[in-house]
């Protein structure tokens, strides 16, 4: 994730809403859970792919 790219259209809200969520205080993305079901990591995907700003990115388990 890439905070300074990020404009808070909340596209990743709406794609994986348990996972991302906009801080009232920055305007910006903010993670709430490290944990993926399998469900929930659709949604990362669509978000990711969703972002108008590509302040996402999907890593790999490290």
């Amino acid at each position: 994730m890439d905070l300074a790219k990020c404009d808070g259209y909340a596209n990743c809200v709406a794609a994986a809403p348990g996972v991302f969520d906009v801080s009232d205080d920055t305007g910006k993305v903010i993670v709430l859970t490290g944990r993926l079901d399998e469900e929930s990591s659709e949604g990362v995907v669509e978000a990711v792919r969703d972002c108008p700003m590509r302040a996402l990115s999907v890593e790999g388990p490290s």
